[in-house]
């Protein structure tokens, strides 16, 4: 079920049967040559949108701008300071809780952003541990690389040139999913260069076309797909799990 597809009605006979929402978050920014500017938010939302198909979940819409102000010199890329991020964050949690949902689980495809949701959370328990009352809803953080099978399947796709940033497994999911929007591109050199991540202009001085440590050229639809199916069975029950837990008596 997709809660931008419903009605207020709908979303509340939901809430008779689960108090958990899938949330997808991730970043508008640019991924080397070939890669969707979308790619990090489009990787969540399409692995909760095809485990929805499957399964009786509920999906948010997707909290697709993120932290990604050392992207900024590659044009497209959008970015929230991390204060904006985590208000945005708040205020989306307590709409959600205000709704009567209890679980929510964020489905995450960014990995600068965790830092920053983390501290989101830890700001909303600490609203509630303030005020000496119960916070009401529980917050959870998934990276879609970390669901159960996701990484294994990715290494043993991609042994060499997996990378960090614009990386081959990334782009295969979004190539799936829109194969209409799959690019192509000599890559120099093929592997691409690793190391820090400080700000924008130091960033694309170190990474000229974007990517680390990634041969994105290795993506295809198939592999997409393989990783897509693995991710939304392991969500399907990662989600189940969290809201199965049982709060303290």
């Amino acid at each position: 079920m997709l809660l931008h597809l419903s009605t207020w009605a709908e979303i509340e006979g939901f809430l008779q049967r689960s108090e958990t929402v899938v949330i997808p978050i991730g970043s508008n920014e640019q991924h080397g040559p070939t890669g969707l500017l979308g790619t990090d938010w489009l990787c969540p939302e399409i692995i909760a949108h095809e485990a929805e198909k499957q399964g009786d979940i509920l999906v948010a819409p997707t909290f697709n701008i993120g932290m990604a102000q050392h992207h900024l010199d590659f044009p497209g890329t959008i970015a929230l300071r991390p204060s904006t991020f985590m208000l945005a964050i708040g205020d989306w949690c307590r709409s959600l809780g205000h709704a009567g949902f209890e679980k929510l689980y964020f489905l995450n495809g960014h990995g600068g952003n965790v830092a920053t949701i983390e501290a989101a959370f830890s700001e909303l328990y600490a609203e509630a541990s303030y005020a000496g009352r119960k916070r009401g809803f529980a917050c959870k953080l998934k990276n879609w690389w970390d669901l159960k099978g996701v990484t294994a399947l990715a290494n043993s796709q991609f042994p060499t040139g997996h990378g960090s940033h614009a990386t081959p497994s990334e782009i295969a999911v979004t190539q799936w999913a829109y194969p209409q929007a799959i690019k192509s591109a000599n890559y120099a050199p093929q592997i691409a260069p690793t190391g820090p991540i400080r700000e924008a202009t130091d960033f694309r001085a170190r990474y000229a076309d974007g990517r680390m440590g990634s041969d994105p050229g290795q993506a295809t639809p198939e592999k997409g797909g393989e990783l897509v199916r693995t991710a939304a069975a392991a969500l399907l029950e990662d989600v189940a799990a969290f809201g199965a837990e049982a709060a303290p008596a």
